[in-house]
């Protein structure tokens, strides 16, 4: 057994991003893991630690050695190494001057492309600790953080300014000087309770010595006891605790020695709507909304602290006081909002820029009503409560309370238009018009507020189109590829939905107002950019890469008809007997008919149709097509499938009896006529002749 020690590699820092965090720890050790096996430096079990002010890696048995390498040097062939004396050519001493040796110590390689002229280089076993600092220092570059910062005059950078190192191999500190600083031994406890440096006499031991200096370095570990702490909490309130796994999370990362705690408020600002409350108190405060048996809130939180207090009481009168301040405010607004209506709101959009180049916000509510009328008259939908909607759903932008939580903009909207006596469906639809703000949220659910979001969304990508600002690599500063997922999931949940049409009523929308821009231009780009979005969220929900695209080149147009073509297609493809078979002839129909001018040929006689097999096909297809047809209007593409399916033995004799181009054009004609008749059956579904890996 080779000999081992265990490894650690620690970056202390300033506080970590919370939302890095759970990224890096996955990517962490992978990263490292790929660079350990690019040195030929053999491991262990791989340890991911984060938390607010550190990220580490501890590695279990690594070699204390690389293991040796061999490596082969590719020559020219045989046939060009020598002549016909048997003697090196130039291309052979060429060769061995490269790998500085004589032509002589060169060796002999079979290839799959035949025996070549080779060398092969041994290097031998090298110690592994002097390959872990520059590994180190390459992981620290590799790491997938958001943003980057320098600090000083350095111009290293990480997620935050770090403040300490460690890189150790057993018990022997490694030789590494990065961000002006130089590795050590020893790690840091927590900021207050233990701010000395923390000795680490046995590596492995890393989490539980860290624990003594009231630090939870593993963050599985510590979101565990963060949710059960906070469950027992809220179950001696007589409540339950509202923490979705994205307050987890971030309460995780904000934490090194978490200590759950309860607070309460004032039952009078309980007035104010649930959506204003849990915003202050989550979003912006980081607290544990608690909600009572009759489902509705209760004057109570709970929140983590990141230190054990010997007087609680001071810590939580401390955060009562912060959410006391943020709950009056929001109080005041919803009070004073409410003596305005959203109507009277309206003609004071015109003084609010939507973006420069596409007018103001009344300009865009203006758009939305057209829209939206437009929409509405397609899936019958009341057109005068679309229009209506559409003239409201941006007022609450005017409101102190959307001023004061960007965030609740259309929400607010929602509790206002219910206040100001609007029908509950117009409500509904502004608080609804904004969703999906990203792939996880909820989906508008009234039809109305679908419309609404689609109007929205489709009247930005195409506006921002129009002017130039379109995505670059990974930039999007106005959300563009968000909205294009969110019309995206809304027609793929809905009706069928063309996409064309959507982007063609919003540039008829914007009518005259971007002089410069050819709407018919600016429609096919954001059409194309939103069809990109579809391919990639098709490929996230696992279909084959070939599989999409020869679905959505007939029929990318409507989101929804797509994916229910390429769940019928992927099943037709991993089950049906006949599928590879079948796949290869229509490939071999294609071909022959790519080459043809289609809207040239004669329409199909069938009673010219001479041989057996070309009868026998025609008399199959013709008895299938008749069945077909309903199935396809259906979308009841699996059933289509199979009943196309059975004409593989037909198509197949077809091929090896029938000469398609034969010398008499008008059968010749007749023949590709059948084929193409046949190729359009399948085209309602997908171009077989951009599958891949079939024969």
């Amino acid at each position: 057994m080779r000999p081992s020690e265990d490894f650690l590699l620690e970056i202390g820092c300033e506080e970590l991003p919370a939302r890095e965090q759970p990224r890096l720890l996955q990517a962490a050790p992978e990263i490292f893991q790929a660079l350990l096996d690019e040195a030929g430096i053999g491991f262990g079990a791989i340890h991911a630690y984060a938390g607010p002010r550190r990220l580490a890696l501890l590695v279990e048995d690594l070699a204390l050695e690389t293991s040796a390498r061999e490596e082969w040097r590719r020559g020219p062939s045989l046939e060009r190494a020598y002549d016909t004396n048997g003697q090196p050519t130039a291309a052979a001493m060429g060769f061995a001057r490269s790998c500085g040796v004589a032509p002589s110590e060169l060796q002999q390689l079979e290839t799959d492309k035949g025996p070549v002229l080779a060398w092969r280089s041994v290097t031998p076993p090298q110690s592994s600790a002097k390959h872990l600092p520059e590994l180190a220092q390459r992981w620290l570059q590799a790491l997938p953080l958001r943003k980057r910062m320098r600090w000083g005059e350095r111009e290293d950078s990480f997620a935050r300014p770090v403040r300490w190192l460690v890189l150790r191999l057993g018990a022997e500190v490694l030789p590494w000087q990065s961000y002006g600083l130089t590795a050590g031994g020893a790690s840091r406890g927590h900021r207050v309770h233990h701010p000395e440096a923390v000795p680490l006499p046995v590596l492995r031991q890393y989490s539980s010595v860290l624990r003594h200096a009231k630090v939870r370095a593993d963050w599985r570990e510590r979101r565990e006891a963060i949710v059960r702490d906070l469950t027992q909490l809220a179950g001696e309130l007589g409540a339950q605790a509202l923490l979705d796994d994205a307050l987890a999370d971030e309460i995780t990362g904000l934490n090194e020695w978490p200590v759950a705690l309860a607070g309460r408020f004032d039952p009078s600002y309980l007035r104010v709507p649930e959506a204003v409350l849990r915003t202050v108190m989550v979003q912006h405060q980081r607290y544990v909304p608690l909600r009572g048996s009759d489902g509705r809130l209760l004057p109570h939180y709970l929140f983590v602290a990141n230190i054990a207090s010997r007087d609680p009481r001071v810590v939580v009168e401390g955060n009562d006081r912060v959410l006391r301040a943020r709950l009056a405010d929001a109080a005041f607004f919803w009070d004073q909002d409410r003596r305005q209506s959203l109507a009277s709101r309206v003609p004071e959009l015109r003084a609010l820029l939507f973006q420069d180049g596409l007018g103001s916000m009344a300009e865009k509510a203006r758009r939305l009503e057209d829209l939206a009328r437009r929409l509405a008259a397609r899936t019958g939908v009341d057109a005068g409560a679309a229009e209506h909607a559409a003239r409201l759903c941006k007022a609450d932008l005017l409101t102190g309370m959307v001023g004061e939580f960007p965030e609740l903009q259309g929400i607010m909207g929602g509790h206002y238009a219910r206040h100001d006596g609007e029908d509950e469906v117009i409500a509904t639809a502004i608080a609804e018009h904004y969703r999906p703000a990203g792939r996880d949220d909820p989906l508008p659910e009234s039809p109305l507020g679908r419309i609404l979001a689609l109007a929205d969304k489709a009247d930005t990508l195409w506006g921002f189109f129009a002017i130039g600002q379109i995505p670059s690599g990974d930039r999007d500063p106005f959300g563009l590829r968000r909205a294009a997922l969110g019309i995206l999931r809304i027609a793929l949940d809905g009706a069928g939905l063309s996409l064309r049409q959507l982007l063609q009523d919003a540039a008829q929308a914007y009518g005259a107002s971007l002089g410069h821009a050819d709407p018919q231009a600016v429609t096919e780009a954001s059409w194309a950019f939103i069809q990109e979005r579809l391919r990639v969220l098709l490929r996230d929900e696992g279909f084959a890469p070939d599989q999409i695209q020869a679905v959505l080149a007939v029929a990318g147009d409507d989101p929804r008809a797509a994916r229910l073509r390429l769940e019928s297609l992927a099943e037709f493809l991993r089950l049906h007997v006949a599928a590879d078979a079948l796949t290869a002839l229509i490939k071999r129909i294609n071909n022959l008919l790519r080459k043809e001018d289609l809207q040239s040929l004669p329409k199909l006689e069938p009673e010219h149709l001479l041989e057996p097999a070309e009868i026998a096909l025609w008399q199959e297809y013709a008895a299938l097509e008749q069945a077909l047809r309903p199935l396809l209007a259906a979308a009841d593409f699996a059933a289509a499938l199979d009943l196309l399916g059975g004409l593989q033995s037909a198509v197949d004799r077809f091929f090896r009896e029938i000469l398609v181009h034969c010398e008499d054009a008008r059968l010749r004609g007749n023949r590709l006529a059948l084929l193409e008749r046949i190729q359009s059956s399948f085209l309602e579904i997908a171009d077989f002749s951009l599958l891949q890996g079939r024969s």
